[in-house]
This record gives structure tokens, C-alpha cells and sequence, in this order.
């Protein structure tokens, strides 16, 4: 008889199981508004978020007109976040602000867009207008909603899309340097600097310019090297204000020495040349 009790609980366990599918798939096809309406509430509060989904989601157009359509659909919005489709819970936390701007929940709403947003960020590798749209629909946040008690959250993804940004803009600008575009590195690497005069990538960027600048003059024809010396001299001093205790210094002073004798050795461009 005991080598049957294992076959016996499987067969218990199926015929739950079976028991609550069965259950649910009735639901599913019951037009009874206020009974799917109280189930769907029911799963959600458990944190069954996909059942809770289908359900709100067959129910938000049989709720139109009633006092429950507000909650069904920023809880239906809510279940696609829960569920991470991030796409989507952005643009149903959106219509619901659009749709409900003087509720309860619409504040919150709005701040689960730009977290959806946010989360929907891919890595700095890749394209990032999701990123972009993301800081444009946080800063929105921040100007409808100064005073949120969700404003240091926002403020934090905020500064990390920057980070973001500001990562692949460096490693954009070095890539250019590693493949040996040197003046299109040396381009990038200035606009960095521009667009992030704080950076902590500031001293790396500001070297490898140095040194792109450099490499550029030196594999340059000799009729523009002495030119491109002087841009790399320039480069240098710019550098060394900026970092003066920087560990790269030596390896800096080196290039610096080579471009100063190179410009003493080289002639001035002959103005008259190109004409």
C-alpha cells in the first residue's frame, strides 16, 4: 500500500492544479463584470499579476462609465510593469494620466511612465533614444511635480541615464582613438569635454586627445605635421592644468618633448603654396 502514496499525492496535486486552471478558464469566459472584476482584484493583491492582466484587460472597455474603470485600468497598467513590459506600462500609465489627470493616482501614474522609461533603457552600447525620451519624460515629472515624495527616486534615475550617456560618449570617442582615427577622436574627445566638463572619464579623455592629437601629427604628411604639433603642445598644457598629478604625466612630457623638437625642425606651412 505505501508504494502507491507518491502516485496518489501526484494525482491530488494534478487535480488542483486542474481544479484552479478550470476556475480561472471559467472567468475568462463569464460576462459577469462584477464577479471578473472582484477575481481580477483578488490576483492582483496576490501578486498574479498575468491573470489579473488578462482579466483588467477584457474589463476596462466593459467598465467604461463606471466608478471602478479608474482603478481597473492604472491596476492593468501596473501589471504590465509588475510583468516587465516596460513598453507597455509606459504607454498605459501615460493614457491613464491623459485620461484621469485629477485622480488620486495620477501623480503616481506619471512617475510610472518615467520609471517604465527608465527601465526600458537598454546598455549604453546600444542605441539610446529610449534614454533620451526617458530624461525628457522625468524632467516633465519633475516640473509638473516639484514637491513629489517620489522626486529623489526620479531625480536618481535621472542622474544614472546620464551616466549612461556620459559612458558612451567616452567609449564612442575611444573606440574612434583604438581603431586609429585619430582626428576623428580627437573631434569626439572634444565634444565630451564640452558636454561633460565634471566628468570622471575628465582626465582619461583629456589624455587620450593628447595622445590622438599626437599619433595624428606624427603619422601626418610632413606638410602638416608642423600644424598638428603645435595643436598636440597646446593639447599638452591644457592637460597638465588640469591634471598636474596625473600618473599619465611622464608618458605626456614624452610627447610633448618629441612635438617641440619636431616644430623647431619643421618649416612653416609656405602660405603662398596652395595658391
Amino acid at each position: 500500500m505505501l508504494s502507491f502514496r507518491p502516485a496518489f499525492f501526484v494525482l491530488l496535486l494534478s487535480t488542483l492544479l486542474l481544479g484552479s486552471c478550470t476556475g480561472y478558464q471559467k472567468l475568462l469566459k463569464s460576462t459577469d463584470v462584477n464577479k471578473k472584476y472582484e477575481a481580477a482584484i483578488q490576483y492582483y493583491d496576490k501578486g498574479d499579476f498575468f491573470k489579473a492582466g488578462t482579466l483588467l484587460e477584457e474589463l476596462i472597455p466593459l467598465l467604461k462609465g463606471r466608478p471602478e474603470a479608474e482603478k481597473a485600468q492604472f491596476y492593468f497598467a501596473n501589471t504590465n510593469f509588475r510583468q516587465r513590459n516596460y513598453t507597455l506600462s509606459a504607454y498605459y500609465f501615460k493614457t491613464f494620466y491623459e485620461t484621469y489627470p485629477n485622480s488620486t493616482y495620477a501623480e503616481e501614474a506619471a512617475f510610472m511612465q518615467a520609471k517604465s522609461l527608465f527601465r526600458d533603457s537598454p546598455e549604453f552600447q546600444l542605441d539610446q533614444t529610449n534614454t533620451y525620451s526617458a530624461i525628457e519624460v522625468i524632467q516633465d515629472f519633475l516640473n509638473r511635480f516639484p514637491e513629489s515624495r517620489f522626486r529623489a527616486e526620479t531625480e536618481g534615475m535621472s542622474q544614472e541615464l546620464q551616466k549612461k550617456l556620459e559612458n558612451k560618449a567616452f567609449n564612442g570617442a575611444r573606440l574612434y582613438y583604438d581603431l586609429r582615427y585619430y582626428q576623428s577622436a580627437v573631434t569626439a574627445f572634444t565634444g565630451f569635454q564640452q558636454q561633460y566638463p565634471s566628468s570622471a572619464y575628465g582626465e582619461q579623455a583629456a589624455f587620450l586627445k593628447l595622445n590622438a592629437q599626437f599619433d595624428l601629427a606624427t603619422e601626418s604628411v610632413e606638410e602638416k605635421q608642423r600644424e598638428r604639433y603645435l595643436e598636440t603642445i597646446a593639447f599638452y598644457q591644457n592637460f597638465i592644468d588640469a591634471f598636474p598629478q596625473s600618473k599619465s604625466l611622464k608618458e605626456a612630457e614624452r610627447m610633448y618633448d618629441t612635438a617641440r623638437n619636431a616644430v623647431a625642425k619643421l618649416k612653416p606651412a609656405d602660405p603662398t603654396a596652395a595658391k
